[in-house]
């Protein structure tokens, strides 16, 4: 696979997403302990992924998620207060499945067993700075547009090297 197949481009560097076919590009998130495949790392992967799974259909924006299943609650102040602890997932989930044997897929890598999503997040939560635990957290608004924008087997590639930056996507580049 070439970088110009990929659907969705992830920069962790620049902390961006952008699905380079429709010039668009949105700030995130990654892993807070930096980047790496391994298991129980916290750490995001990179390289060539697929979207899986989808979950979300039909949710409201904020609709709150646990192992994948919405448990009919909407993120607000009352339920942050009250779930302090919480590692939300908000809004919609794409599923991330790794390519590539023995990098990040496979045992002790799979990036798919290691539960790694692109998920909304609280708006109270920073972008633009790795701060999650190895997911691609989201704007809700945005990732509810990217769940609409990109099909399942979508092709992903994250990336560990700074292709574009959070202000233009470099569409020369794809």
């Amino acid at each position: 696979m070439q970088i110009h197949d990929a659907d969705v481009f992830i920069d962790l560097a620049e902390q961006t997403l952008s699905l380079p076919k429709l010039g668009k590009c949105y700030v995130i998130s990654s892993g807070k302990n930096g980047i790496g495949e391994t298991e129980n790392s916290g750490k995001t992967p990179r390289g060539w992924h697929k979207i899986a799974q989808k979950f979300g259909d039909d949710q409201p924006k904020n609709a709150v998620f646990k192992a994948r299943v919405p448990t009919g609650e909407i993120y607000d102040a009352n339920l942050a207060a009250e779930f302090p602890e919480r590692d939300w997932i908000l809004s919609r989930i794409l599923w991330l499945q790794g390519l590539e044997p023995g990098f990040n897929l496979g045992e002790g890598v799979d990036t798919f067993k290691r539960y790694i999503y692109i998920h909304g997040t609280p708006e109270t939560e920073a972008m633009g700075v790795p701060l999650s635990h190895g997911c691609i957290r989201m704007r809700n608004d945005d990732v509810v547009e990217l769940y609409d924008l990109v099909d399942l087997n979508a092709l992903v590639y994250i990336s560990a090297e700074k292709i574009c930056t959070k202000d233009s996507l470099s569409a020369s580049f794809f």
